[in-house]
């Protein structure tokens, strides 16, 4: 965020949730009923609710227990069915949970392939290397190349294995329900879950739902139901409500709501251990709503100060006795919905927090006591980012069950990441794209350069790898490549590993598309560390002005690379062999390029536009801002031709969580402040936070970027006219107009995808032209 500086039909088991879903009405109504308002009162902290309303508690087998002899295939094969609906039948899939360390072998004839692995999720990972490097097809995020496969797979010359090179593989960035969709179908989710495997991920961090322990808890502590319900922000902001940033944003919630995201985050759980997976849970660390210190005795909190303005949320200090009481109890209320796990989530004072007169050290070291009190010998995961995790925290906890996600391990040059943390294990991580930004680009080229020898130093304390962009689901190339570091034994050739991907993207071998991807390669690609982990956003997307460097205050002010290597991109993929052209792979690619061919053009237009203003050549400036204008209806259309980049996606799903219109619409304001205004005016304006989520999404382009730059640009035409200044927008005011809207927008892609690109190149300069 601001860079400051719900259930199958398996019986219940051993760390699986309990499915509120699967419960019968009466009880549920019990279980989630919660004390009545009113029923709780100032210093009843650590009091348990009375039984009829107690949640339903299961004890649950720590998933870091040592592994049975064998396991249960059937959750991969399900999700083998759902990636390969037309060749699951040809995978046999072995447990052998003996092979130690993540394991997993691959052979086979034509039609009847082997897979050989340890756990579920690593017979996928066998699944997902066989397709890339056998079968010559790619699933990614998104696209992907399926109906290109034969009908009879391909034998494996001689059998493969291959063994992960470091034991943690985490995905998702605490920001990731937030920015890539709060409202997510249980479908969507799992369908993440499914890719995560098949690239070698084991530990996934689990977010949705997570207010319901909260909810729960804090029930006990002295608040109503009713309060809580203020406190709790809109799905589309608790991603930051859970880092200690913000509250009540975009709510009040509903307890309808609540409980289905609760089940949700259950069933995702369950999903993740059926796989042999970890889900990361958060952990408590002590975010309370005001005036906790007044309704219970003994409890001292410290007052965070602002966050991007808005109020931070009180800390409770670990020290104090209440601390321990409220820890338990949110531990068994998430445990009654979300079963155990091995590895919590928590990150005190993110982005600035205030310790006050709080021992930092004693504080960490009563955050990870009372996490082992409730789940012994759990991993506390922390964000490696800005100045935490501190000496003092470090210094407080058992490292050796500490993992830090480094957050900037491809960002800044010169880390030493042994000596800034004392030796504490951590994973290298990525973030490589920043509140869902549609640009392509990611600095691979460090990735490799600094994975294996970082891992090969004599007192390395890497130990994983960590992916976190802030939203998943865009540049697919970044997402292959970052997950196949844990699982290559030896150094990774870039060119090669890009013509390779060029290949299996759309189902065969290639000269365009390989031209194509060498040009991606050595262009977006191949950005590198210093300053910057995320290429630049475009102008399109920029509140308007002639002297707009970024649509994000937080994004790059330039070009992070020569805008030709897109421009000729473009070019190489309108050649493809129409054979390869049906793919869901090729037409996103295809999409996405022209999308960041034209909007990296509006970077050379601005100026030309400025350049026109400031001369006061009215007929220049009219024909250069027109160009602008047909850019941006481009833009729209070819973004509306690919299912992944709408606008009407986006608000449909918001809006199908409201029981009725009221709701609806506060779901769906919730929804679109995030993308533009992100919060109220002194979050957008003093925070900087307006269009940090900016995104060319056809709907999103139409209804809220052109019609500001229109406005911006008529207001400038009528000035040159009469020679008076340019009257003045209230932007913010304009923003918030829009995100109070509840029109609709096609939820499905329309128009050719390869007649729009086609548009967008015979639109844009020649290569040639373009550096």
């Amino acid at each position: 965020m601001p860079r400051r500086g719900p259930r199958g039909g398996r019986r219940p088991s051993a760390g699986r949730p309990l499915s509120l879903a699967a419960l019968p009405a009466a009880l549920l109504a019990v279980i989630c009923a919660g004390p009545a308002p009113g029923a709780t009162a100032p210093g009843a902290a650590g009091v348990p609710a009375p039984a009829a309303v107690r949640p339903l508690e299961r004890t649950s087998a720590d998933s870091g227990a040592p592994r049975a002899a064998t396991f249960d295939t059937a959750p991969a094969r399900a999700a083998l069915q759902r990636l390969l609906p037309r060749h699951a039948r040809q995978f046999t899939l072995v447990p052998e949970p003996a092979a130690g360390a993540d394991t997993f072998t691959v052979s086979g004839t034509p039609g009847a392939i082997t897979v050989r692995g340890n756990t579920g999720a690593t017979l996928l990972t066998g699944v997902g290397w066989y397709l890339q490097h056998v079968a010559g097809a790619d699933i990614g995020w998104p696209g992907d190349s399926l109906g290109m496969l034969p009908a009879r797979l391909p034998a494996v010359a001689a059998p493969v294995t291959r063994t992960a090179q470091v034991p943690h593989r985490y995905a998702l960035n605490d920001t990731d329900d937030g920015y890539s969709g709060p409202y997510r179908t249980f479908e969507e989710h799992q369908r993440q879950v499914d890719l995560l495997a098949l690239h070698g991920i084991n530990e996934v961090f689990v977010q949705v739902g997570a207010e319901y322990p909260y909810y729960r808890a804090l029930q006990r502590f002295g608040y109503s139901a009713e309060e809580l319900r203020q406190w709790i922000p809109g799905p589309g902001h608790q991603s930051w409500w859970l880092l200690q940033n913000l509250s009540g944003f975009g709510g009040p919630v509903s307890e309808r709501l609540m409980r289905r995201r609760a089940e949700l985050g259950g069933r995702i759980a369950e999903q993740l251990r059926g796989l042999g997976m970890t889900p990361v849970l958060p952990g408590y660390f002590g975010t309370v709503p005001p005036g906790f210190a007044a309704r219970n005795a003994g409890a001292a909190t410290v007052a965070q100060g602002d966050w991007a303005g808005f109020d931070r949320p009180d800390w409770l200090d670990p020290t104090s006795p209440v601390f321990a009481k409220l820890a338990a109890a949110y531990y068994a209320e998430q445990r009654a919905v979300f079963g155990d796990s091995a590895m919590y989530r928590m990150s005190p004072l993110h982005e600035g927090g205030r310790t006050g007169s709080v021992d930092v050290r004693a504080a960490a070291g009563a955050v990870q006591k009372a996490l082992h009190a409730a789940h012994p010998g759990a991993l506390w995961a922390v964000l490696g980012w800005q100045d935490d995790p501190t000496a003092e925290l470090l210094a407080g906890v058992d490292t050796s069950k500490l993992l830090i996600l480094d957050g900037l391990s491809d960002r800044y040059n010169r880390l030493d990441r042994e000596k800034r943390w004392g030796g504490a294990p951590y994973a290298m991580g990525t973030i490589y794209n920043f509140g869902g930004h549609t640009t392509i680009g990611a600095n691979t080229s460090v990735w490799l350069e600094r994975f294996g020898p970082w891992r090969a130093k004599s007192n390395s304390a890497l130990t994983g790898i960590a992916y976190l962009p802030e939203a998943t689901g865009t540049n697919p190339a970044a997402f292959d490549l970052f997950t196949d570091l844990a699982w290559d034994s030896g150094p990774v050739d870039q060119r090669a590993w890009f013509a390779g991907f060029a290949a299996r993207r759309y189902g065969r071998p290639d000269a365009e598309a390989a031209a194509a991807w060498e040009e991606l390669r050595k262009g977006p690609y191949s950005t590198s560390s210093g300053l910057w982990s995320e290429s630049q956003d475009s102008l399109f997307s920029a509140r308007p002005s002639l002297s707009a460097a970024a649509a994000a205050y937080w994004s790059p002010k330039s070009m992070r690379y020569p805008a030709g290597s897109v421009r000729r991109a473009l070019d190489h993929l309108l050649r493809v062999d129409p054979a390869l052209r049906g793919s869901s792979a090729y037409r996103f690619d295809l999409v996405d390029t022209a999308r960041q061919a034209l909007a990296n053009h509006s970077r050379v237009l601005l100026p030309q536009i400025k350049a026109a203003h400031d001369a006061k050549d009215l007929t220049r400036f009219r024909a250069l801002t027109a160009e602008w204008l047909h850019g941006m209806r481009l833009l729209d259309q070819v973004t509306g031709a690919d299912p992944n980049l709408l606008l009407g996606t986006w608000l449909s799903r918001a809006r199908s969580w409201g029981a009725d219109r009221a709701e609806q619409d506060r779901y769906e304001y919730d929804a679109r402040t995030l993308l533009s205004v992100w919060g109220r005016r002194s979050t957008s304006e003093g925070g900087f936070l307006h269009d940090y989520a900016n995104r060319e999404w056809s709907g999103l382009i139409s209804e809220l970027y052109a019609p500001r730059w229109a406005a911006h640009f008529a207001a400038l035409d009528e000035a040159l006219v009469t020679g008076a200044a340019p009257r003045e927008i209230d932007w913010h005011a304009f923003e918030e107009e829009w995100a109070g809207k509840t029109t609709r927008h096609p939820d499905r892609p329309s128009g050719d995808p390869y007649r729009l690109a086609a548009a967008v190149a015979a639109a844009l300069p020649p290569a040639a032209a373009t550096g």
